[in-house]
Formats: structure tokens, sequence, C-alpha cells
């Protein structure tokens, strides 16, 4: 009536743009779950002034931005200062007759500001509190800086740069201090806000005063989402036994049942290992308190094994050798009650290979959950012309429980259903061509397939490979013009961590092959080749729905789990992938067949390394990847400049621990059978609708029910609460209900 179009206007509003890649994406949709399954559950977080960078494509070159997300304000959030915290760091520890103190530290206080989380159409809603630094009105005034209030006043600056931004790396540990400090942060005014609540409900009974914990892990679940807030171990035992004067056994037995693990990578590179020195300046309590615990870790070991100083070693919480180190990860095992991993082969690698000592200690203590996405996001919203069609098909209740997706199946032969996720599929592309257009002056044909490569730019995710692929692809169509070719599209995007240079030229290449490839006359519109710029939420709800082909290609064993893969299986794409993370789970439901899966097992690879990996003889032994790799160390795609790529090249010789020459061929080849598929578009669309019919398994709120019922020890819910205008049953509002967070 206003004369306004709502989709303008959803354009406008910015990405709360808060994580780096999967792992934050992962805890958005599960508070949607959460709230949509009727849990009691709080997702806590920093509110980042500025959150991940805005990319720019510069020259070829990425090119970092500010994401001043907050610039216009937002609307969904609401500040609650009657609810801040103070935050503790630096200090002294004394030791009195009435135990440890901890003494002259400096204060930083933690501002909560709430955002609603709704769920699907039940009348709940939930809370997202992310915490924002403030500095204390009395900062810097109190003591030493008498004469100069205004370079005091200036200095408050240093205490609320806690919140300022967002490190930018996915997959990669930097042990900085501000970061040691955003983790502490966010955990201890997070404990400090679950204990308030808990006292302040029926619960935390106090006799004389003092609180009766017993009670505790009953009421309140905290699942540590990687261990980045690891931290919450030793502060959680630092209150019980410094603040709440719990006996250590007592307060560690209550610890241990409240904490639960999730491990998200096994890239030793990505485990957090903070030295032991940092840890002591900025929160030396807590070092002691971590000491503690691993010497009555190491105690309990050794009286298991005696003399094997080697295994003792081996799971110490402390790293010795050069600089002394806290493993997190052992930290987080051995203060939790349950650790998982997220993908069935990811658990496994995680029990027998990555954390075996533990498994073997404690098997019941590890557990898979795979993980899930929302169908809310990432069908209805996204794409609400297929999510109308499979509802007309099999009715609406499909959007809260996702396994109803498998009464597809028997329209797998349905002549009018074929043709109709086609043309929903087509009319997807031809929208998101206009854009592609639209943003990059690029002639897109929307019958070609669109070949998509989204995710964190890392040299395991190998979009090394796929640029192999588009090189060899170029070279036949220029060697052979008349041979029918089926067209592609081919889209590749994703952020590289600023300081990786190798992430940052592998960006740098694929842009060049793309100049080369999009002006070369011989190629015309067989094959376009588009670098994403600025790959986030809000764009990958376009590209998605309009993707024939999804590339999740990394080294077996390497991805975790992946969760875009789930995306674009549920929006009929089909999945061209290496055995690794999910795409396991999602070709046992789906049927092998109906993937394209190529390369080498996780024992294919584990074999590779016990004999060598020699990139060499694949070079040799192979024409095209040979022609291809020369072209790219010879400055065929950078003649200004022959040797632009001479890193790149001498790593996939030399250092490449991911194997990209190993799998060229089996991909290549993978790549002509999508290839052929594509021409017979009747059975590629029955392939994708026996895709859509095996995603149920991927949905989040399958993960949570399983978290809810395996860890948490909570019942979902799916009674819908009446809403706030009807009256309601006040006995109703007195059931018993833990909650997490």
């Amino acid at each position: 009536q206003l004369g306004l179009d709502m989709e303008e206007l959803e354009e406008i509003e910015e990405d709360a743009g808060l994580g780096n890649g999967g792992l934050g994406r992962l805890a958005a949709c599960f508070l949607d779950s959460m709230a949509t399954l009727g849990l009691a559950a709080y997702g806590y977080g920093i509110r980042y002034e500025y959150g991940i960078f805005n990319q720019k494509i510069r020259d070829g070159w990425q090119v970092e931005e500010a994401d001043d997300w907050l610039r216009h304000g937002n609307p969904w959030e609401k500040a609650r200062p009657e609810y801040m915290l103070p935050v503790h760091f630096y200090g002294r520890v004394e030791h009195t007759a009435t135990g440890a103190k901890w003494v002259d530290t400096q204060v930083v206080l933690a501002l909560p500001y709430d955002t609603p989380v709704p769920g699907y159409m039940n009348n709940t809603v939930n809370t997202m509190r992310l915490w924002s630094a403030r500095a204390p009105n009395d900062f810097n005034l109190r003591d030493f800086n008498v004469g100069d209030y205004i370079q005091a006043v200036l200095d408050r600056n240093l205490a609320e740069n806690i919140s300022r931004v967002l490190y930018p790396n996915d997959n990669f540990f930097e042990g900085k201090e501000l970061r040691l400090k955003q983790e502490y942060f966010v955990v201890a005014a997070t404990l400090q806000d679950i204990i308030r609540r808990f006292k302040a409900s029926k619960f935390g009974s106090t006799e004389s005063v003092r609180t009766v914990f017993d009670s505790f892990p009953d009421q309140v679940a905290i699942q540590l989402n990687d261990t980045h807030p690891a931290m919450a171990i030793p502060e959680l035992m630092r209150i019980f036994v410094d603040i709440e004067k719990l006996p250590w056994n007592k307060a560690w037995d209550i610890t241990k049942q409240t904490f639960a693990y999730t491990n998200h990578t096994v890239l030793p590179e990505a485990l957090e290992r903070w030295p032991v020195d940092l840890v002591e300046k900025l929160l030396p309590r807590h070092l002691q308190i971590i000491y503690e615990i691993n010497q009555k870790h190491l105690d309990h070991i050794a009286s298991l094994f005696p003399n094997d100083m080697e295994r003792l070693r081996r799971m110490s919480l402390i790293e010795e050798g050069g600089t002394k180190r806290i493993n997190m990860a052992h930290l987080c095992i051995v203060g939790s009650h349950a650790v998982n991993g997220v993908a069935k082969i990811h658990s496994e690698i995680v029990k027998t290979q990555v954390f075996e000592d533990f498994a073997a200690l404690e098997p019941e203590k590890f557990q898979n959950k795979t993980n899930g996405i929302t169908p809310r996001r990432w069908l209805l919203l996204c794409n609400p012309g297929l999510a109308e069609l499979i509802a007309e098909k099999i009715g609406e209740d499909y959007v809260r429980d996702l396994s109803q997706l498998t009464k597809l199946h028997q329209f797998v032969d349905d002549d009018l259903f074929i043709r109709e996720v086609a043309k929903v599929k087509q009319e997807n592309k031809v929208k998101f061509a206009l854009y592609l257009e639209k943003e990059y002056k690029v002639k897109i044909n929307p019958s070609s397939m669109f070949d998509v490569h989204v995710k964190r730019i890392h040299e395991y995710k190998r979009q090394l490979m796929n640029c192999l692929h588009i090189v060899t692809m170029y070279n036949r169509i220029r060697r052979d013009p008349a041979k029918l070719f089926v067209p592609r599209t081919v889209i590749i995007g994703g952020k590289a961590a600023p300081g990786y240079h190798m992430a940052k030229m592998i960006i740098k290449l694929i842009n060049a092959v793309a100049h080369v490839v999009n002006n070369d006359p011989a190629v015309g519109s067989k094959l376009k080749v588009i670098f994403l710029e600025n790959y986030r939420v809000s764009l990958a709800e376009k590209v998605i729905p309009a993707t024939d082909l999804s590339e999740q290609i990394s080294t077996a064993g390497t991805e975790a789990s992946g969760t875009g893969n789930m995306k674009f299986m549920l929006n009929g794409a089909l999945t061209i992938g290496t055995m690794d993370g999910a795409n396991v789970e999602m070709a046992e439901e789906a049927g092998e067949e109906n993937l394209f899966i190529f390369g080498m097992r996780v024992e294919d690879v584990i074999e590779l390394d016990r004999e060598g990996y020699d990139a060499q003889k694949y070079y040799e032994r192979l024409p095209e990847l040979k022609h291809a790799v020369d072209q790219i160390a010879g400055g065929f795609f950078s003649p200004e400049e022959p040797d632009l790529f001479k890193d790149v090249v001498n790593m996939l010789f030399h250092h490449d621990r991911f194997k990209v020459f190993a799998d060229y061929e089996a991909y290549v080849k993978c790549q002509e059978k999508v290839s052929e598929l594509y021409l017979n578009s009747k059975a590629w669309t029955k392939m994708v609708i026996r895709n859509i019919a095996a995603a149920g398994k991927f949905s989040s709120d399958r993960t949570i029910k399983e978290y809810a019922r395996d860890i948490w020890h909570v019942e979902p819910s799916d009674l819908k609460i009446p809403p706030p205008n009807e009256p309601r049953d006040s006995a109703e509002d007195k059931t018993l209900n833990g909650t997490v967070a």
C-alpha cells in the first residue's frame, strides 16, 4: 500500500556477520531449531562491533574492508544495562586461610544485548544474548592517572576493544592476547548470568545464605561450541571453589556434569594451544586451577598405567617442549561428560586418531551428532518456489518434520512433477543470472550447468582442484572447438583469512583464469567462470537455489562435516564430492549412485601418507594435468608477471598436504559423468528428486533432538504455546524444565 517492494527492503538489511563460516552458521541454525522445538535455550556470544570483513576483489586480489554492520543501528537487539556484569583480568592470587583470592584485577563491564529467536509458528521466543565490552566509569581515574583526565577517558577504548572485532580465521589458531581476552570475556559474563538465573529459580535453594548447587547439572547444560569457550571449565571451578566455597571434588563433579564439548575440526593448525605465560599474565587464578585439574587427571592416568610416561605426556593438558602450552581440547575432554564430533566419519576419526588415548579411557563419553541445517531459512525463506511445490505434493508438515520428504519418492516418475521441479530450478537460475549480469557485467547462459563451489577459501577444501578442472575444460574446448561440450557457468566464492597467503593466491589464480576464459572468443558461451565477491549468508540464499552442481571436494578426512553440502541437496542440486564429512551420510541416505562420489577414501589417504605422496608422479603420468600446471607455472594466465603463481605451483609439487594431484584424474572423470547426465534433463531431474527426498536427516531439528536426549537430558516439546492474547491455564506455567546454554 505504501508503494514499497518487500524484496527491496530486505536487501537493505545488513547481515549480522558475527562468525567465520560453518561454525557460526551452525549456531544460528541450532538457535532456530531449539526455539522451534520449544527448548528453554540461550545462545551466548560476543556483540562484535565489526563482524567478518567485507571482501572486495580489486584487480583479481582480495581486499578487506571493515564490516560496520551497526552503522544504521540494529532494530532486532535490545540493550539490557540492568544485567551488566563485571569481568576481571590480570591481577595476582593471594592464598589466605579462607582460600585463594584473585586481587588487584582490571575490571571490564559486560553489557548484554538481547535478540529474540522465534520458533516456527509455535509462539515460542528464545533469546540470543550477546555481550559488549564497556569500561567502568572510574576506569583509569581511581589511581595513577590523577592529572590527565582527558587521556584517562580516551583510554577507555582499551577496555572496550575487547568486543571491537571478530578474528577472521577459519580453521586456524592465532594465539593473540586480545583473542584470549575475548574468549574469557564471553565465558565469565555468561557463567555469572547462568548462576544468577539459577539462584533466582526455586532450584537454587539457599540454606543459611549459601546456595546449594547439587541440582545445578539437572537445571543447567552448557554446550561448548568448539574449544573457544574452554575457559568456562576453570572459570566455573573458580566460582564454585573460591567464591561459593564448595570442596574441590564436589565442584569438579558438578562442573563435569554441566559441560559437554563439540569438536569441529581435526586440522592440527586449528587446535587451540595457549601459551602458559600468556594465561598466567591474563588469568593467574585460572592457570593454577588448570594445573590442579591436570595434576589430578595425570594422577588418575598414572594409577591405571604405571610407568607409562609417554602416555602421560600425550594426555597432559600442558604441552612441554619449547614454550609451554595449554591444550584446550584436552581441557574440554577432561572437563566434560560428553564429547561429540559432527558427522559419523569425523566422530570416528576423533575417537580412533585425534583423541584415541582419551577414548580408550572413557569410550562412553564419545558420541556423534551429525550436523544439520534449518529448513526454515534454507528452504522456505530462500526457495519459496520449491517449498510450495513440495507442500502441494506432501502437505506443509514437512517444515517441522523434514523426514517427511521421503514421501517425495512416490513422485520420482511423475512426469508433471519432474517438469515442475525443473521449472522451479530454471526460474531460480534465470533470476540469479540476472543478478550476476547486473553485478559482474558478464553474459550468463541460464541453460548452462551452474557449477558452484562456495565456502571459505582453504587448501583443504581444494578450490585449486576445481581450478585445474576449469583449465582442463578450457584446454579441451580450444583443442576441439567443434566437439560437443556441455556448457557450464562455474561459480567459486569465499573469503580468505587476511593473513593466509596461499588462500589469497588461490583467489588471484581463479580470477586470472576467469579473465582468460571469459574473454576468449573460441570459448564463447560454453564456459564462464565467476568469482563471487563477498560470499555471505544473504548471498548464499541467492546462489544455492540456483545451483545445479554442488562442489564438496575436500581431501577425505579433513572436512569435519560441512553444512553447505546439505543446503545444496535440499535445494535441488546434485553433489560432486569425496567421501568426507557429511557427504558420506548424504550418499548413505540417497544411495551412492545418486551422488557423484570420487577419489581417495580416508584409508587411501592414510596409505598414501605411509608410502609418501609424490606429486611429480601424477604430473608426469597425466598429460592434461601437466598441460594445466605448465600453463599456470609458465604465466599463460599472468603474462605480465609470468612467475606470479610460483608459490602455488611449488606448494602443489613439494608440500601439498591435501594431495590435489592424487585426486585430479578421478575428479575430471567424474565431472565427465556429470556433464553426460546433464544432457538428459529428465534423468538429471529424477536424480534431483531422489536427493531432495533423502535430505530429511539433515535438518538441524533432528540434530538438536539428539543433543537434547543424549547430552542435555531435556525433552523437546512440539506443543504450541497459546498466543499472549489468549488466557492460559496457570498450571501449565509450572512445568519443570532445565535450560541449555
